[in-house]
């Protein structure tokens, strides 16, 4: 029944049962209390009327008004005389029931006089108070009774208002109590509300009036917490799921193309170029070209796939200085009429150095894909730190903001209208940025319209004792400037 109750009910059933317990307890306490202390006192005014008889001996009209008075033998079987006590204008006298043989004290050396006191009904329905004495030496035992409707009346009164009371005290603390657990329980509510709102697919939800000196704030916080990681995993995944959508889309466009030319090239065949030198040869040199082009593109993705799964690359020295010179050595050779300036301090790095060309030579390629004829190109090696930041810069039309943020993402493209024979398919920098960041280092772009781009690598640079000794800071022959034109 209580995993039936909500925290509410649970936490008021609680403090009402705390409250209950505590009240009663404290109404009994008052009420044994109070009822000793009058018994105690009807005792002792048993007691002065006992002695106020004793005064007077053979004479029992002594016994104050309303009260019983009672002469037995020493054994309390055998009733010597009785005064019933009738002795006030309108008042009756009393009549308790005593029983036939009245116990006599148990311990009579305890003093002068030995007292036993009970209590029994009356005829007319009240309590009596009873003291059977025993005076030291005397031959008879006094009985003296009085009627306790005093007592009882005022116990009566005392229970009424301690029920009142304990009703009118729980009554408050349920009000009370409810008020506080309602105000404890509001932010709860609120967490209930913004989850269930989060199931309704609102991740921007959040857990208001979240405070850290609270358990309840504590946990909103935390929750907030949560939700904002859980928002972020799914903003990740929805643009992976964008990014991968788009990946297929595009690779499946770029492989569509090349293919579609072979079919073009193998249908020409069929129609009877194999007859005809001329179309012959144009078609084994299409399907060729195209064969080629849809290799690189498949080498290029299946590169791709390797550096996202993390597959470990090679880990020697490589000395940068050198891949940048053989790079731009090859660029010159593949289109001379450029001219590149080349910076390059000494610096080693750990990794592959068949990649690290790659990104170098992609670099290359695109300023030549994406610049006019004989736009000069300055290619600069530079350490910092333990960094070593690799540049190439050009002063073409360069790019704007829109497609400078894009320009690492794969099939990208700053301008789609550019034929596809004029350059590649957008994987180029995607391969630059992945190669980059599996060596543990970072790619950045900067450009302005008009004024060229600048593309940097930025590598960790090799530690001491970790595969080749650090060069020294002089320049080596292959660290010197050397423009080529």
């Amino acid at each position: 029944m209580p995993g039936r109750l909500s925290l509410r009910a649970r936490l008021l059933l609680a403090v009402l049962t705390l409250a209950t317990v505590g009240l009663v307890a404290a109404d009994v306490a008052t009420y044994s209390s109070l009822s000793s202390f009058l018994i105690d006192r009807t005792d002792s005014s048993l007691d002065d009327s006992a002695s106020s008889i004793r005064h007077r001996p053979g004479e029992l009209r002594g016994a104050p008004p309303g009260t019983f008075a009672q002469v037995r033998s020493l054994s309390g079987s055998t009733v010597l005389a009785t005064f019933p006590g009738a002795r006030l204008p309108g008042a009756s006298a009393p009549s308790p029931e005593l029983p036939d043989t009245v116990t006599p004290p148990a311990d009579t050396a305890a003093g002068p006089i030995a007292t036993r006191y009970f209590t029994v009904p009356g005829d007319d329905g009240e309590r009596y108070r009873v003291g059977a004495s025993i005076e030291d030496g005397a031959q008879a035992m006094l009985v003296v009774a009085t009627s306790l409707r005093d007592v009882d009346s005022t116990l009566h009164r005392l229970l009424l208002i301690e029920l009142i009371v304990t009703a009118l005290v729980l009554g408050g603390i349920a009000g009370l109590g409810l008020w506080v657990v309602r105000l404890g329980l509001r932010p709860l509510d609120a967490i209930g509300h913004t989850a269930a709102a989060i199931a309704d697919g609102d991740l921007s939800r959040r857990v208001e009036r979240a405070e850290q000196r609270t358990e309840v704030g504590r946990l909103g916080l935390s929750l907030n917490a949560m939700l904002s990681q859980i928002e972020a995993a799914f903003r990740a995944q929805e643009a992976s799921e964008r990014k991968l959508r788009r990946f297929v889309a595009d690779a499946s466009h770029e492989l569509r193309t090349p293919l579609a030319a072979v079919r073009a090239y193998a249908e020409l065949f069929g129609r009877g170029a194999s007859q005809r030198p001329d179309d012959l040869e144009r078609s084994m040199k299409g399907i060729s070209r195209e064969s080629e082009r849809m290799s690189l593109l498949v080498d290029d993705l299946l590169l791709l796939a390797r550096l996202d799964d993390n597959r470990p690359l090679e880990r020697v020295p490589v000395q940068l200085a050198e891949v940048l010179g053989e790079a731009v050595e090859t660029a010159h050779a593949v289109e001379p009429e450029r001219p590149i300036e080349l910076h390059a301090d000494p610096a080693v790095v750990i990794g592959d150095r068949v990649r690290l060309r790659q990104i170098v030579d992609n670099l290359l390629a695109n300023v030549r894909a994406h610049t006019p004829p004989g736009t000069p190109v300055s290619v600069t090696l530079t350490r910092l730190d333990d960094t070593a930041a690799i540049s190439v810069g050009d002063t073409g039309p360069g790019l704007d903001e829109e497609h400078l943020a894009h320009v690492f993402e794969r099939f990208y493209r700053a301008d789609p209208s550019r034929a596809r024979e004029s350059g590649g398919v957008g994987l180029g920098l995607s391969i630059v940025a992945a190669v980059a960041q599996a060596h543990g280092g970072s790619v950045s772009a900067s450009s302005e319209a008009g004024e060229g781009a600048t593309f940097t690598i930025a590598l960790p640079l090799a530690k001491e004792g970790e595969g080749a000794p650090r060069p020294s800071d002089e320049r080596s022959p292959e660290g010197a400037a050397s423009p080529l034109a």
